[in-house]
């Protein structure tokens, strides 16, 4: 080692010596990673402390972003990059041998998310630190992620992923501000101490909330926010009575009991017992959220909560937070002795709902009996908002008793359900969607009756992401290209990006630029090699579809043409032919069988694909395995198209769509969720379009027939006779069937066949333009030239002017 350290050389010393006790010449990564993780850590905390003295000092409104997800992957690169590190860091890994690259390598992706909704909510909060907005996110500590897949005999087997097992640097616990959660019990009639008639909820079994606090740095610019994470706990440890007497088990039942509500992420709610425990978690993190929050408030005022309103906002990450609205009702009336007027007041005046789906079966639903034996005081205050609200709806359009009843909070019926998306509205002074079309289609479609209610609630934020992570951090050559051709103000102010389409007529910068896109082809190549054992050839044109699998999603699209390209390779059709490697990664939730049966026909067609000698100088195909955002981190640079082949009217968003974008990849996709706003910034010329758009599918469905689209296409029909013939199921007789009669009925509400043609025709579109590189490179630049308006500041700008009404911390 150097004699000669720097200051950030020394604390990771220290911090291996006396914080770790590693004492040793030979230093595993593991620790190393971990000492360097708490330096950084360190640096980041004096601007942390200042930040929240900031917001305590600050008489402006704050906002509280509600989510079950948070996405944010690994943070040691992304505090270092914001922090203005990486030489630093770099040097002080190499003091020992190892590059930052390999040391990052030994961090866990935090298990607290699953797909887009999480890393939105990633993003935002980065978003927010940067702009220097008071922000603080709620989510929960899970011990256990989303799940850990690995591919056996083709099929997706789910691992658990103890993300937590080796201790998380980056977390401080907060146990002084414990909170107490209840649940079971019943309620009862109190008179209150100022005469009035109040309500008790009683006989509770409770649990203890722990606070975990994350910091999220801004970039370069002082400002750390705070993600607090709630982990549960019992309130005793365990029944020393019970254990004395040696029923072990016994003794520790409260604490395992209350542990589980943290346990894991989207327990598998296919039973009685996983929906209780899902509800569980919804109310674990809602009520401990806002009882900080209101602890916070009357620590500065009092029983005052005349400006709570105006001076607090919670912005709900869809439907799982919902029970903040009769959560808040609760706290203010129950334990703050406000009235139901003034509580009212108060929650829709800082309650504001996001929504992220247009699938119906998305919307969640509980169920009555389920929520009265859980949260019988939070029914009983629903029930009554429902009472009162249709009563308005009543007064506000007499007679129109079906509007009654398709508004109603609660559906009625043998097992009456409450309606989460319709209490969020009911109880929120702001409702968006996340893109122009996804907006348009819920003020017409999903919450119509809503708004033509209050048509001013309704609003639009298209979402973003983060260009420090998903351009900066993972993309260091093109970083290096845009800032020696444009400067680095685009990291701060990403539409500042714009001024690179400048360039994209300059023969030699766009020689420049497919060389840095061929060495992320490179790094890509040897990622695939290392996860999968498949060889990709950076020659060829890379095609990747990375996103949770799912039929509205369709995968199986994509499968089907790679099955078409493969019989044309068969066939000797190989003129114009552009040689492709097409990678498919992404989770399916271990309930949902015919997702989990479109990943073994991934790896199906992908074994018989690559095993093939024939095709080897034209086709390759891989499945990769467990999806995560530190692998997108490296797909997401390599990718030359991105699939974006969702059916029209069915993605809300999309954010991969963005960070493909950022990144130089041209888009092939339908004219769905953001992919709108995405061709129209890029220009048309620039995207590869296909199908249907969504008016055109809700027609469609009502005289679909796919058996004749099938019969009377060649190219169609032979894909589906090697479908249906067993060639990618010879040992598995009738394992797709189920696939192939979606694919023929004409209920499939995907119209998979109705938009097939013309995705074989604009891929073939796709080929002809790769073979001419630089017309290609100059697509990639203006794409990423116009990519400036998907950046999450400028969404996050946008809720704090528009619905949040926040200023900056000064």
């Amino acid at each position: 080692m150097n004699v000669a350290l720097s200051p950030l050389d020394r604390e990771v010393l220290r911090h291996l010596n006396y914080t770790l006790g590693c004492l040793n010449e030979n230093i595993d990564s593991n620790y190393l990673y971990r000492a360097l993780a708490i330096a950084v850590r360190d640096r980041l905390v004096e601007h942390w402390s200042q930040t929240k003295s900031k917001m305590d000092e600050s008489d402006n409104r704050r906002v509280y972003y509600l989510s079950l997800e948070f996405l944010i992957g690994r943070s040691l690169c992304n505090a270092i990059h914001n922090l203005d590190l990486n030489e630093n860091a770099q040097k002080a890994a190499h003091q020992y041998g190892i590059g930052l690259e390999e040391l990052a390598e030994s961090e866990h992706d935090a298990g607290l998310g699953n797909g887009g909704l999480g890393r939105l909510a990633a993003c935002f909060l980065d978003s927010c630190a940067n702009l220097e907005l008071p922000v603080v996110g709620y989510g929960i500590r899970y011990e256990y992620g989303m799940f850990h897949q690995h591919i056996e005999n083709g099929r997706q087997v789910e691992d658990p992923d103890h993300w937590l097992r080796d201790g998380n640097p980056w977390e401080m616990e907060r146990p002084e501000d414990e909170r107490r959660i209840r649940f079971y019990g019943q309620t009862s009639q109190v008179i209150r101490d100022d005469g009035q008639t109040g309500v008790e909820w009683i006989n509770t079994q409770d649990v203890l909330a722990i606070p975990y606090d994350m910091p999220i740095p801004g970039y370069k610019n002082g400002t750390v926010n705070t993600l607090r994470l709630w982990k549960a706990t019992a309130t005793s440890e365990f029944d020393l009575d019970e254990f004395n007497a040696g029923s072990y088990s016994e003794a520790v039942a409260a604490k395992n009991s209350a542990e589980q509500i943290t346990m894991v992420l989207y327990p598998n709610d296919s039973s009685e017992n996983g929906k209780e425990l899902r509800l569980k978690q919804q109310y674990f993190l809602v009520s401990s959220s806002l009882q900080d929050v209101l602890a916070t408030w009357t620590w500065k005022h009092g029983k005052d909560f005349s400006k709570f309103g105006e001076k607090n906002c919670f912005q709900l990450n869809d439907t799982h937070p919902a029970c903040a609205v009769p959560e808040l009702m609760r706290l203010l009336m129950d334990e703050h002795g406000q009235s139901w007027d003034q509580a009212w007041e108060i929650t829709t005046q800082c309650m504001a709902y996001t929504n992220h789906t247009l699938l119906p079966e998305a919307l969640e639903r509980w169920s009555v009996r389920l929520y009265g034996n859980l949260l019988p005081r939070l029914l009983e205050i629903i029930y009554e908002i429902n009472r009162r609200f249709l009563q308005m709806v009543a007064e506000k359009f007499p007679g129109d008793k079906d509007l009654l009843h398709r508004v109603s909070l609660i559906e009625e019926g043998h097992d009456p359900h409450i309606r989460m998306a319709y209490l969020s509205i009911v109880g929120s002074y702001s409702v968006n969607g996340v893109a122009q079309l996804h907006t348009d289609l819920l003020k017409a479609g999903l919450f119509s009756d809503f708004h033509n209610i209050w048509p001013e609630r309704f609003n639009n934020k298209t979402n973003g992401v983060t260009q420090r992570r998903w351009l900066a951090h993972c993309n260091p050559g093109l970083r290096e290209l845009l800032n020696e051709t444009i400067g680095d103000g685009w990291q701060k102010d990403l539409s500042k990006i714009k001024q690179v389409e400048e360039h994209c007529d300059d023969a030699e910068f766009r020689v420049r630029w497919t060389n840095v896109k061929q060495d992320n082809k490179k790094a890509l190549t040897n990622y695939v090699r290392q996860n999968t054992g498949v060889e990709f050839d950076p020659s060829f044109l890379f095609d990747v579809q990375v996103k949770r699998i799912h039929e509205y999603k369709r995968q199986l699209l994509n499968t089907l043409h790679c099955i078409h390209l493969y019989d044309r390779i068969k066939r000797g059709d190989t003129s114009g032919m552009v040689p492709r490697c097409v990678l498919i990664g992404g989770k399916a939730a271990p309930g949902y069988h015919l997702a989990k049966l479109i990943v073994k026909l991934i790896n199906n067609v992908a074994s018989v694909v690559n095993s093939d000698p024939e095709t080897r100088d034209l086709l390759r195909m891989v499945f990769f395995p467990n999806y995560r955002v530190s692998a997108m981190e490296v797909i997401c640079p390599g990718t030359d198209l991105s699939e974006q082949i969702s059916t029209a009217g069915k993605e809300a968003s999309g954010t991969g769509n963005m960070k493909f974008m950022m990144n130089g990849a041209l888009t092939v996709g339908t004219l769905d969720g953001a992919n709108i706003e995405i061709r129209e910034k890029a220009g048309a010329e620039n995207f590869f379009l296909f199908g249907l758009n969504a008016p055109e599918v809700v027609e469609t469905r009502k005289n679909y027939r796919p058996n004749e689209i099938i019969a009377a296409d060649e190219e169609i029909r032979r894909v589906m006779e090697m479908l249906e013939g067993g060639m990618f199921n010879q040992n598995e007789p009738g394992l797709f069937d189920i696939l192939t009669t979606g694919l023929r009925n004409p209920q499939d509400q995907w119209v998979t066949m109705a938009d097939f043609r013309s995705y074989i025709d604009v891929q073939r579109e796709v080929g002809t333009a790769y073979q001419n590189q630089d017309l290609w490179s100059r697509m990639s630049i203006i794409n990423v030239a116009n990519s400036g308006w998907f950046s999450s500041d400028r969404t996050i700008q946008q809720y704090a002017d528009e619905i949040w009404k926040v200023k900056k911390l000064s």
